[in-house]
């Protein structure tokens, strides 16, 4: 069913595009073709030719509203590709809204966080288990990620492993059956990018008593840190894309347990 280097890029929200995700998924081999549902571009009807398909985040919830509608009306049919992309052991990557998508897909439970938005340059716990992933392998202790979330996903599907965690919002990366990720945080984060959020969301960042121009200096001084890390996480998952197994010392399993039970 997949065929070649392309991989299918869904974008969600105008205002989180590939990004720097977008150049390291191509520096490891993958052509991208982008589709923007929110712009009126249609999503093709199955994955056939596709190599890798990557989910973007958004704005909106992931999940039906009280009246069983979708938020975007291309959702359920997106719903379908990611059920396919599992189906078929197509590498599937979900980001953020993306990751929640995925979830939501599979019988997994994605809710409005209790414990408030999360947003900033924050840390994320990888656990010991993720010794055994092949893209997770070779991630260190606790990177730094970008967050900018207020939904989280509370109950993973079944067939899911937890591979990143922290200590308010539990679930931050995960594998779905062999071949399918989702990360609740971002990497795929330029600075203009975050910077659009924060202007966007200067009401939520007064509510919180965040200083957007701190959000932004603490932004900036971790780019290089995240690209560090999350580069060669991409690359890897272009790897396995392109039915490469990531080498030892470039992704390759690790059993040094770190954290977290198995």
């Amino acid at each position: 069913m997949t065929n070649g280097n392309l991989a299918l890029v869904v974008e969600n929200d105008p205002s989180d595009g590939p990004g720097r995700l977008g150049d390291w998924l191509r520096s490891g081999g993958l052509e991208l073709q982008v589709v923007r549902p929110h712009a009126g571009e249609p999503l093709p009807e199955n994955l056939d030719g596709y190599a890798a398909l990557v989910v973007l985040g958004g704005e909106q919830e992931a999940f039906p509203d009280a009246a069983g509608e979708r938020a975007s009306p291309w959702f359920d049919q997106l719903d379908g590709l990611l059920r396919k992309a599992v189906r078929y052991k197509i590498p599937t990557l979900g980001v953020c809204l993306g990751a929640q998508l995925l979830a939501n897909a599979h019988g997994g439970t994605v809710e409005r966080s209790t414990k408030g938005p999360e947003i900033g340059v924050k840390l994320v716990a990888r656990r010991d288990v993720a010794d055994q992933d092949p893209i997770f392998a070779a991630v260190p202790f606790a990177p730094d990620v970008f967050q900018w979330h207020v939904d989280e996903i509370v109950e993973l599907p079944l067939n899911s492993t937890l591979l990143a965690a922290s200590t308010n919002y539990p679930i931050q990366g995960y594998r779905l059956g062999p071949n399918a990720w989702g990360l609740q945080f971002h990497i795929e984060c330029d600075l203009p990018m975050f910077a659009q959020w924060a202007m966007e969301g200067v009401h939520v960042l007064g509510e919180l008593g965040i200083d957007p121009i701190e959000l932004l200096e603490q932004a900036e001084a971790a780019l290089d840190d995240i690209e560090e890390v999350w580069k060669p996480f991409a690359e890897r998952f272009a790897a396995v894309a392109l039915g490469r197994t990531p080498p030892a010392g470039e992704g390759g399993l690790r059993s040094l347990p770190l954290i977290g039970p198995r």
